[in-house]
């Protein structure tokens, strides 16, 4: 099953590590470390050498430069950005300048058309859009959010933030959407009843890395201990394109937002404390995360527990996407349609009824791709 992985956001650390780490996947270059789908050893999945990358970026940085700097940053061995030199130049003219028209309805059909020219030109059996782009403020509420109808009416103007104009595109173009980010991408309701329309899947939100992996861990443990968090509070530390992006204060709340919801939502209550976001320039790719927890036990003792979390957010988003893209084409192959409530395990801000504690996020991601293999 040939796949095309068309990513938003594609000359952006995180895509092209997720790119031309899926090339180094196929030439047996690399181990597959941080994959989930290779665990879950799926057939019905698209082997990693059957994905295809392409996308839409803002900026035009030769490729060849972007990894040069992901090189030089430690986030990529240079005898692999070596070994794959022709690649990364063929995946160098699939990245296109996203295209501007004068109503959003001109631009979703322009970038309708790209995908399916990249779906046309490489004979793929289907394209799986991810958004990777850097983190949007909240919208404020719309009338057209609400309904297909009020939507369609209103695209003669500028309505729909950009992740949203891009799942509405991709939809349009017949293609399941996945938001890695904290954006609004299509959790709207308009964009809901677009895709069981058109009767196809679609996921997200905010991949979930570091910190907020560790809570999904951490949190069921004193749930289940019936501990009584009184503080879960962290600073978070990032360098790079997504570190600098958050600089702005609209940005970082709806980052900020999606890392708190696990806690909530595992331990029945919102302890006090939050997530605090800060760019740091000098650690460039990767992030450290500070938290300190306070809670009580038996015969109401006060105790902490701190932990620090170093990591290099290309490096363990990159291969998240591929499991992403991975899982959404068999489900989509397999007549799916909407929200894909079984990638909980991917994300801080998942989407539906889901449960939060990673063992239960695991549980009902292993029970989703069995069902994919059985058909």
């Amino acid at each position: 099953m040939t796949t095309g992985v068309w990513l938003i956001g594609a000359r952006g650390s995180v895509a092209v590590t997720s790119a031309v780490g899926a090339a180094a996947l196929r030439a047996g270059l690399t181990e597959p470390f941080g994959s989930v789908t290779h665990l879950l050893d799926n057939p019905s999945l698209p082997a990693f050498g059957d994905l295809v990358f392409g996308g839409h970026d803002v900026v035009c940085v030769p490729l060849e430069k972007k990894v040069e700097s992901l090189v030089a940053a430690g986030v990529m061995p240079a005898r692999i950005s070596h070994a794959l030199g022709t690649e990364i130049t063929a995946l160098q003219d699939r990245i296109k300048p996203v295209p501007t028209a004068a109503t959003q309805r001109e631009t979703a059909d322009l970038i309708a058309q790209d995908i399916t020219k990249f779906r046309d030109e490489f004979g793929l059996d289907r394209v799986v859009v991810i958004n990777v782009s850097s983190t949007e403020p909240v919208p404020a509420p719309h009338p057209a959010f609400d309904s297909l109808d009020a939507l369609e009416d209103a695209l003669s103007g500028q309505v729909l933030p950009s992740s949203a104009l891009n799942a509405y595109a991709a939809f349009l173009a017949g293609c399941p959407f996945v938001d890695f980010t904290p954006s609004t991408g299509a959790r709207l309701p308009a964009l809901h009843e677009m895709a069981l329309q058109r009767g196809l899947p679609y996921g997200g939100r905010d991949g979930k890395t570091g910190e907020t992996l560790v809570k999904s861990v951490l949190a069921p443990m004193f749930a289940m201990r019936n501990l009584r968090v009184r503080t879960w509070a962290g600073t978070n530390l990032l360098g790079g394109g997504d570190g600098a992006n958050l600089a702005d204060p609209a940005a970082n709340a709806a980052k900020a937002g999606s890392k708190q919801r696990v806690l909530a939502e595992t331990l029945g209550y919102q302890p006090q404390g939050s997530s605090h976001i800060e760019f740091v320039d000098d650690i460039g790719d990767f992030k450290t995360a500070w938290d300190l927890i306070t809670f009580t036990g038996f015969l109401g003792i006060g105790m902490r527990m701190e932990f620090s979390w170093h990591g290099c957010d290309s490096a363990l988003a990159a291969p998240l996407v591929i499991d992403i893209a991975r899982l959404t084409a068999a489900a989509h192959a397999a007549g799916r349609s909407g929200p894909l409530t079984e990638l909980a395990f991917f994300f801080k801000d998942p989407i539906g009824d889901v449960p939060h504690a990673l063992s239960e996020q695991w549980a009902l991601l292993s029970r989703f791709a069995r069902e994919l293999a059985d058909g």
